[in-house]
């Protein structure tokens, strides 16, 4: 691997391991004590129409790499979006690079505010549900047009230096603050890495609503909160209703046949969940394997094939476990719970990851988009059948399977990070954890 990126790769996992470290949060001014947080840049004075056309150009540079990603986003697209030349918006932001660090910076105030909020409750159980309270009630506003649009945070690591840094220590402030709000100082003390895939969990159902609260209406995200929260916190069967650890074990599939073309699709898939569809360049792919791009387009006819071919890829393992899962002669909890512990343990396999389901929203072909969207969906449905097996016999508590799907298949993609944020750690042991974690729920999982 080249040297620059094992570098830029060394760096990113130094700041997420570190996060004991005590990092501070950028200064972030409150919008007049409404439901978002704006980021300003303490260096230069702002009167208030410049105040309002450094939000203007936020707001609609929070839009554009929300549909693009930080790499396909054009500075010109969003300064046309807000009556200005591409010149004008450098008067705030010299590179496109400042303009998405502000945003990302301001998304992550935000999230932080909810989080101090939450943590003011009795217990953790109410500390909890206020928080996806308060963050589903920030998407509603937002939809309604009562907010300001904010950046989701699955294109962080698509940032250049020296603009990723301090992203990085307050996305990681932020992260220590849903981390202090999950700790129940009545119970039995748990270890930090424990701490860390509770939090992990939690952050990233919060930064997956993004994918699906379009299929409800704004005024029914409050019952969405109340539903997601109560699946997080109690999972979907009791710890008492099925026996962790003696569940059938689902066999992997086979190894490719190629491996050589196999290392390409891990290679892509890995680099397009850290830095999105356009961050994922050939040459990086290519250097990743320590390759050329002559060998890069000896095995691959171009990098949109490539990437289609890692959802195909990602779809068919699941499609996989889930065959097995189904073919079970067992009650549905116990295909639930060997289907998430079989795909959690790829995920942290060196035949891992999958595919998050974040990157399809960014492909450039829309046809392309849709048949993702739509397997992806698919895939969610069989979920949610095996959840409707279990309510049928009486093994699964009862929760919204649609919707309880939704979030199984969140918790499952956001399993490919756990190896940054604790790579000291035994990829068995976390996987387990993190299983437990979704099958059992916050409150009564025992790792």
């Amino acid at each position: 691997m080249p040297l620059a990126f094992r570098q830029r790769n060394f760096a990113v996992a130094y700041h997420l391991r570190d996060i004991s470290a005590g990092y501070d949060t950028a200064q972030h001014a409150s919008n007049g004590g409404g439901p978002f947080v704006t980021y300003s840049k303490p260096e230069k004075a702002r009167t208030k129409s410049a105040q309002a056309k450094q939000d203007a150009i936020l707001d609609a540079a929070a839009r554009q790499f929300n549909a693009l990603g930080v790499k396909g986003a054009q500075l010109g697209e969003i300064a046309a979006n807000v009556g200005m030349v591409t010149s004008g918006i450098a008067y705030y932001y010299r590179k496109k690079d400042d303009l998405a660090a502000a945003c990302f910076l301001r998304a992550i105030a935000v999230t932080k505010v909810h989080a101090l909020t939450a943590s003011a409750e009795p217990d953790v159980a109410a500390r909890v549900a206020r928080l996806f309270a308060l963050h589903l009630g920030e998407l509603a506003a937002m939809a309604n047009g009562e907010a300001r649009p904010l950046i989701g945070f699955s294109d962080i690591l698509a940032l250049g230096e020296p603009q990723l840094a301090p992203v990085l220590a307050a996305y990681i402030d932020m992260f220590r603050s849903i981390r202090a709000l999950l700790a129940d100082p009545a119970a039995k003390a748990q270890e930090h890495s424990v701490m860390v895939l509770r939090a992990h969990l939690v952050l990233s159902l919060l930064n997956a609503h993004r994918d699906w609260t379009h299929r409800f209406e704004a005024s029914d995200y409050p019952r969405v909160a109340h539903l997601v929260a109560d699946v997080v916190l109690n999972g979907v069967t009791r710890g008492a209703d099925i026996v962790l650890g003696a569940d059938p074990v689902l066999p992997a599939p086979p190894p490719a046949s190629d491996p050589t073309a196999e290392a390409f699709l891990r290679a892509a898939t890995q680099l397009v969940n850290d830095q999105g569809y356009r961050g994922a360049s050939v040459e990086k792919i290519a250097a990743v394997l320590d390759a050329t791009k002559g060998k890069f387009y000896h095995y691959n006819d171009a990098k949109n094939e490539l990437i289609t071919a890692c959802f195909e890829r990602s779809f068919d393992l699941q499609r996989h476990f889930l065959d097995q899962a189904e073919a079970l002669d067992v009650r549905g909890a116990q295909r639930f719970a060997a289907l998430i512990r079989a795909l959690v343990c790829f995920q942290l396999s060196d035949r891992g990851p999958l595919l998050q389901g974040s990157a399809f929203s960014v492909l450039p072909d829309q046809q392309n988009r849709a048949h993702i969207s739509r397997t992806r969906q698919q895939l969610d449905t069989r979920i949610g059948s095996i959840l409707v097996g279990g309510l049928i016999d009486g093994s699964v508590r009862a929760l919204d399977p649609a919707l309880t799907a939704e979030v199984v298949h969140a918790a499952i993609s956001a399993a490919a990070e756990l190896r940054r944020w604790l790579p000291r750690a035994d990829p068995a042991s976390v996987a387990r954890n993190y299983a437990q974690l979704i099958i059992c729920g916050q409150l009564h999982a025992s790792p």
